[in-house]
């Protein structure tokens, strides 16, 4: 059995995103919370690298780009990010280490469809589940 959605995007920081996707309903803070060396979240040990990252957006601190570049340097990035909230930190984390940036109108319409592939078709992002 599959399942397939799409969800309407708006490109921020252009490039190919594709991959499995990992949803996280709320914000993020780059600076403290990401350990820029694994790649994954401190606290929770979730790994952010090679998926596509989908959240509310960031918030702290103005290290964010650093962190992200860290992130890219060490080859531990996300493929690419999506958000609802695309405040100027973030943009510039992205467009420094040259990460896809994407905003999405709705992040609830990905609930349900963590782990599944997705992919950006022009102003869309396709989502394929199977079973």
């Amino acid at each position: 059995m599959s399942a397939e959605s799409m969800v309407k995007i708006k490109q921020i920081v252009p490039g190919i995103c594709k991959g499995r996707l990992l949803l996280l309903e709320r914000y993020v803070s780059f600076f403290g919370e990401v350990d820029p060396e694994s790649g994954c979240l401190r606290e929770e040990n979730i790994c952010i690298s090679n998926v596509v990252l989908a959240f509310k957006g960031t918030r702290g601190s103005t290290v964010a780009p650093y962190i992200i570049y860290a992130l890219k340097k060490n080859g531990k990035n996300p493929i690419c990010m999506l958000v609802e909230e695309a405040e100027p930190m973030l943009i510039a984390g992205c467009v420094v280490a040259e990460i896809p940036l994407y905003a999405v109108e709705d992040l609830s319409k990905l609930r349900g469809f963590a782990g599944c592939h997705v992919k950006v078709v022009g102003d869309t992002l396709k989502v394929e589940c199977s079973e």
